[in-house]
């Protein structure tokens, strides 16, 4: 295996120096998608927040500015991510705003109904199922509750071939498939937002039809 096509694996899971390093480059190379995505929802409303798949942890301290009476729970099955959140976040875990803990999406390690907003940046295309962690997620979510995915392939794009030559168990959905499994999985409503010059795609999965976004 090439040393460009390691590098890359890293997306999956970062392990070791290599994994140091693309945990680092996230942080920075997906901000202006993950910043379109928090956009997409409600100005106010959650308190209880979960950061799935959390990677560096930008994410984490982008939602607790967004939301400034909300904690945030973190996760992430790749301990280097863990690691590297917590630092990236130490004066929201200092404050008590957030936690952050190792873990497998597919079995969560929450109670039923314990969050207002669920957040995934770039990473279902690793979930497995993905319909069964879906259902993960609802379970954990409050009637009303959001579910946001934002990923930086729509599946409408060609090139993204090329990533899954080199990313190891990738799986990139288009709007019809991603909402498909959402709406198995028992979302009532899915709303699907598109970039459709950079082939972004957001995804807000409603756990129950509220009538309105912002209500809640």
């Amino acid at each position: 295996m090439g040393i460009l096509k390691v590098f890359f694996n890293n997306t999956r899971k970062p392990e070791g120096l290599l994994g140091r390093c693309m945990v680092g480059s996230m942080n920075h190379a997906h901000a202006a998608l993950a910043d379109w995505g928090l956009r997409h929802l409600p100005e106010t409303g959650p308190t209880e927040i979960a950061e799935l798949g959390c990677g560096g942890g930008r994410n984490i301290r982008a939602l607790l500015r967004k939301y400034p009476v909300a904690t945030v729970t973190a996760l992430d099955y790749s301990k280097i991510s863990v690691e590297k959140a917590r630092s990236v976040n130490r004066k929201g875990l200092q404050a008590g705003r957030c936690r952050i803990i190792q873990g497998d999406v597919s079995h969560l390690p929450f109670e039923n109904s314990a969050f207002d907003l669920v957040t995934a940046f770039e990473t279902v295309y690793f979930w497995p199922g993905p319909t069964e962690s879906f259902r993960e997620v609802y379970r954990t979510l409050r009637p009303g509750g959001i579910f946001l995915i934002a990923n930086e392939s729509d599946g409408e794009n060609s090139q993204d071939d090329k990533w899954l030559s080199v990313i190891d168990g990738m799986r990139i959905f288009n709007q019809i498939q991603l909402t498909t499994f959402l709406t198995e999985a028992g979302f009532s409503e899915v709303i699907v937002k598109r970039n459709t010059k950079k082939h972004w795609l957001c995804a807000l999965a409603i756990r129950e039809n509220t009538g309105h976004l912002g209500n809640k």
